[in-house]
């Protein structure tokens, strides 16, 4: 009833929205009288704060149209690649006519990003992308709105979660023999239960997990998120978050925990911070600050946007992570898409590398959360796992920001690429650079390799315990990984003197 009766309220309330928006560019609007009264610029700054408070807020484009790769502009054509019910399988596609921008591209790594279900669209991870796209073949799992899923589709749980991103590795398998997986807050629960089914059952998979800020072990260092999820019992959850989605939308009688609640939690967390934000909007848009008002607009257009998510996918997922602590105490039980359930085991995982990230301020995910993933994975070599900490990093600043770019990102690129198969020497032949070629996507891994180049050979290094304590004081490191070619090896030292030379910065 709570849904329609918002939904209802948000109806009656968007004409009024979209009228604010009017009356806002006729005071802004230069050559009508209303411009030249006095306050006339405070009035429409008014009128588009209303617009913005009260307009509904649709899902935001990834909006990446071209990325810069050593200089060369290369084009970017998105597209889906697997339509699932619950999920779309996005891919990046990268275009380029230089001839030798084309043959680095097809020998970099591809790497699937499991965005987070739980609330915001996979757009939030678009920064994440963008960057990710100068040295990868980039997929991301792009979460529907389960309001607009059909009842006739059937119900969403956590174990079709799992399911898709096992169905979505074994796609990029298919095509490029392998693939990495990174996996950003939320998705590292069921992806890495995604990988450990595959290695129980003998399969290929991953060459490497890259899991960062996500809740692995929600019993270390709990959150307000945490706490909240242990105050309140499952029940709770039932009969407080859970309601049926109103006749007006394809979803029509789901079972969701609707995104305006939501919404209504992400603010409540910090509403004065909040308060200030769209207090500072106003003070630009009366000062003609503009740069200032859009930064605030994409902000708040890419925060303000929020999707429903099944009933069983959320409950399963409060009672399975933050409630009885499932992965952790080893009885997790996952049923197959043919109904067969499997039990969970992380200490199956021998073949793929695991690199865990954490932000030093997370409020969402608490610091060890997600390093607790190396004590599971007691089958991958002490070699092949790492641990990082962004010092002075949110939880968004892993990810996105400044901290992401300069600190972050080298990490993860260097680790992805010391457990890339090593490519063969290229054979460079005439390409005529005015084609528009592609980075394709049904060359075999073999054919990818065959084309990439071959890095230079480096200095061996020397003691590599005591050069690691001087060149990563930020790097809490499992074990140094294994990095079987000296360029490699250089690739990843050269990561850790940017991290050393932001650590001399920000002390």
């Amino acid at each position: 009833m709570l849904y329609q009766i918002y939904e209802t309220q948000r109806s009656f309330m968007e004409p009024f929205a979209e009228l604010a928006s009017v009356a806002a560019k006729i005071y802004n609007n230069p050559t009508w009288s209303f411009a030249k009264l006095p306050m006339a610029q405070r009035i429409s700054a008014a009128y588009e704060l209303m617009h913005r408070l009260g307009k509904d807020y649709e899902k935001p484009e990834f909006g990446i149209h071209t990325v810069d790769v050593d200089g060369v502009g290369v084009a970017i054509h998105e597209r889906v690649e697997i339509d699932k019910p619950f999920c779309e399988l996005r891919r990046f596609k990268r275009f380029s006519d230089d001839s030798e921008t084309l043959l680095k591209l097809k020998g970099q790594p591809v790497v699937l990003v499991v965005a987070p279900l739980s609330g915001h669209y996979a757009t939030l991870l678009r920064e994440t992308v963008r960057t990710m796209l100068k040295d990868h073949k980039v997929y991301i799992t792009d979460w529907k709105n389960a309001r607009m899923v059909p009842l006739s589709e059937g119900d969403f749980h956590l174990d079709d979660y799992v399911n898709y991103v096992q169905e979505f590795i074994r796609h990029l398998q298919r095509i490029y023999g392998n693939c990495h997986v990174m996996s950003v807050c939320q998705p590292t629960v069921p992806t890495l239960a995604a990988v450990s089914l595959m290695a129980s059952r003998g399969e290929t998979v991953p060459l490497s997990m890259t899991m960062m800020g996500g809740p692995i072990d929600a019993n270390k260092s709990p959150t307000a998120v945490n706490n909240l999820a242990l105050q309140r019992s499952h029940s709770w959850f039932e009969n407080n978050v859970i309601y049926r989605v109103p006749v007006s939308f394809p979803g029509k009688r789901r079972l969701v925990y609707p995104g305006f609640l939501q919404h209504a939690g992400f603010v409540a967390m910090n509403p004065s911070s909040h308060a200030s934000s769209h207090y500072d909007y106003f003070q630009d848009l009366i000062k003609g600050d503009d740069s200032g008002a859009e930064s605030h607009r994409k902000f708040y257009d890419e925060y303000n946007a929020v999707l429903d998510m099944d009933a069983h996918y959320y409950l399963e997922t409060i009672k399975v992570v933050f409630q009885d602590f499932d992965l952790i105490n080893g009885t997790w039980d996952v049923k197959n898409e043919q109904g067969v359930v499997e039990r969970v085991r992380p200490q199956d995982i021998r073949d793929s590398a695991l690199l865990t990230i954490e932000g030093e301020l997370d409020d969402i995910s608490g610091c060890g959360q997600t390093a607790a993933a190396h004590d599971l994975c007691t089958g991958i070599s002490a070699t092949q796992r790492m641990h990082y900490e962004a010092k002075g990093a949110g939880h968004y600043g892993i990810f996105s920001g400044r901290r992401w770019r300069e600190m972050v990102y080298p990490v993860v690129k260097a680790f992805i690429l010391s457990h890339q198969p090593r490519a063969a020497k290229p054979v460079v032949q005439a390409v005529d650079a005015a084609t528009f070629a592609p980075d394709p996507a049904s060359e075999p891994a073999a054919s990818v390799a065959a084309t990439a180049k071959t890095p230079a050979k480096a200095a061996p290094r020397q003691d590599a315990s005591s050069a690691e304590k001087t060149r990563m004081p930020k790097l809490k490191r499992v074990a140094e990984p294994a990095l079987a070619e000296p360029a490699l090896a250089e690739e990843f030292v050269q990561a850790s003197d940017r991290v050393l030379a932001e650590s001399v910065k920000s002390n």
